[in-house]
């Protein structure tokens, strides 16, 4: 027999219900303001305090998962040399990617972001979170039960992670080198806990610039359908 837990139902918490023109309000003001978010490659060295990234990280663990089992861990580094050595192993890969291992197709996608293999700013941004989807837990330590719809979960708290580092008013970056099993290694986790994310957190540069192709956006009528 499997020892379940019982279903214990317990008030509903969420924000109180306010009129129609108040919605609207609030849900144009929080468009308005992640409206700002842009991928950043220029990040000035100034310290973010560790209760930003707690803060954010505490906000990433309240995003829905399968079966409630979490299946996500946030392994924050801000350790210069773990920093020097992320740089190095991603910069092996990228440099594979770039010389053809991506494919013309993928590269051409690529050029007007204007990446490239090089990655300065995994040394000079004071952040990095990398992200595990779990393929094993639970709710309780030493847990080791099947973990579901792992990768949907953790890409949703990935997206509770950037909105709470952009609220907080950092800039981000989303880096997933290829293959990125080194950062198993790096950070200390066990083997089945995949990688599927490196997040690079730090105030922009002052001089910090994005592509213009990345301010072209899909309007409302190519991204939705109203039936």
């Amino acid at each position: 027999m499997s020892e379940a837990t019982p279903y214990r139902p317990v008030p509903w918490s969420g924000p109180p219900a306010c009129p129609p023109d108040a919605m609207i309000d609030r849900a144009r003001g929080f468009y308005e303001r992640i409206a700002s978010r842009r991928t950043c490659r220029f990040f000035s060295a100034d310290p973010v305090p560790r209760e930003v990234i707690e803060y954010a990280i505490r906000a990433a663990g309240t995003a829905p998962s399968g079966a409630n089992h979490q299946p996500w861990h946030f392994a924050a580094i801000s350790s210069p040399d773990l920093k020097r050595q992320l740089r190095e192993a991603a910069e092996t890969e990228e440099r594979a990617f770039y010389a053809g291992k991506a494919g013309d197709e993928w590269l051409d996608a690529l050029a007007p972001l204007g990446t490239d293999e090089n990655k300065p700013y995994l040394e000079v941004a004071p952040w990095h979170i990398v992200v595990f989807g779990q393929r094993k837990g639970g709710l309780h330590p030493g847990d080791l039960k099947q973990n579901y719809y792992v990768t949907e979960s953790v890409g949703i708290a990935c997206g509770f992670l950037l909105l709470a580092l952009h609220e907080a008013g950092l800039a981000t970056l989303t880096h997933t080198p290829n293959p990125m099993g080194f950062l198993n290694r790096l950070c200390g986790r066990p083997t089945h806990e995949k990688p599927l994310m490196v997040i690079v957190a730090g105030c922009p540069a002052p001089d910090a610039t994005v592509p213009e192709h990345a301010l072209v956006k899909k309007p409302l009528d190519r991204i939705s359908s109203w039936l």
